[in-house]
């Protein structure tokens, strides 16, 4: 496995970690991903520590705690061995969500009771709280680094001006200073790229990505004039996932596709392996209903496409860059912070 520091941060973290999203099978929208119980939790762990996948991600909205609660008790006896990752601020059961100062407080100590541990290695706002100061939420959050209770934090689905004005408060009042960026990125949805990517770049905050195959569409069952299979859960939840117009779809597809043939690799890995070369880019989050699904996303590393390769995929993903990125931010501004960012 590969290893990468968090952004520009001291922790180090696999080039691919596991996304617990699917542990618990409880509750509505964040429930329905999978109804993966503790034995099967264990497996899936074994077999990610096995092949050094040491950080594995969760949140407290997902199957309404059970998800923390499976994959805390799948990490008993080896919690040494793991990096925890975990998310708060979205709406919970009896609450609104946000991020003032006694929500964070209780939740931090709920997700430690839930996950069976006396410290959370990343914990992340799962969503920016526009009616508590940034001033309030990161005091909060020094005084649970001060406790030892989280070691590092980060964000998740923020825009580029709400990370850089929570950046800037913290540089300005001393302030742990987030380190993570939980985002949205794949070969269907590149939107990461216009401002957060520099921002990532410029400010040392590295990017952990969810939903690399663009919220299941990258699996290599959806090509053009296939039907989608009637067990996909696509059928269900893609009304709430990044859209994502058909014809652009089957474009990427097709080239996925060609380059599986000529590498002998699946359709998933080179989606994947292809994330795994942007800039930066610290983890990917890759989430597995069963063994067979989970070693067969592990076989995107220790691997790299060709250049040509790669040009390919770019190209057939490419969409036009919004107002003001179009056209010369992007090829002047960009190219001078890292020449990748306009490849």
């Amino acid at each position: 496995m590969e290893y990468r520091r968090l952004g520009a941060s001291g922790m180090k973290v696999p080039a691919l970690a596991f996304g617990a999203g699917t542990f618990g099978g409880r509750g509505e929208l964040f429930g329905n991903w999978g109804t993966t119980d503790v034995t099967e939790a264990r497996r899936l762990v074994d077999i990610c520590l096995d092949a050094g996948v040491t950080l594995f991600d969760t949140a407290d909205v997902y199957s309404d705690g059970a998800s923390e609660e499976v994959l805390g008790a799948a990490l008993k006896g080896r919690r040494d061995r793991a990096l925890i990752s975990t998310k708060t601020s979205l709406p919970l059961a009896g609450d609104d969500g946000g991020s003032s100062r006694s929500r964070l407080l209780t939740a931090a100590d709920a997700a430690l009771r839930r996950l069976d541990t006396d410290h959370i290695d990343l914990f992340q706002l799962h969503a920016f709280d526009a009616g508590t100061p940034v001033e309030e939420v990161l005091s909060t959050l020094d005084d649970l680094v001060r406790a030892g209770k989280v070691r590092y934090v980060g964000v998740s689905n923020f825009s580029g001006w709400q990370l850089m004005k929570s950046l800037a408060a913290a540089d300005r009042h001393g302030l742990p200073r987030y380190v993570a960026h939980q985002v949205y990125y794949s070969l269907v949805g590149r939107d990461y790229e216009w401002e957060l990517l520099p921002l990532g770049l410029d400010q040392g905050v590295g990017a952990v990505v969810w939903s690399p195959l663009g919220w299941g569409r990258l699996t290599g069952r959806v090509r053009r004039d296939q039907p989608l299979p009637s067990g996909s859960r696509l059928h269900r939840t893609a009304a709430f996932g990044p859209p994502v117009a058909d014809e652009y779809l089957y474009r990427v597809v097709d080239t996925l596709t060609d380059i599986a043939a000529e590498t002998g690799r699946a359709v998933p890995q080179i989606a994947l392996n292809w994330l795994l070369r942007r800039p930066s880019v610290s983890s990917v989050l890759i989430g597995a209903r069963d063994e067979a699904q989970l070693r067969q996303n592990l076989g995107a590393i220790g691997w790299e496409l060709t250049p040509a390769q790669v040009s390919r995929l770019d190209e057939a993903s490419a969409t036009t860059a919004p107002y003001p990125y179009f056209p010369y931010q992007r090829q002047e501004g960009f190219a001078r912070l890292n020449p990748s960012v306009v490849a």
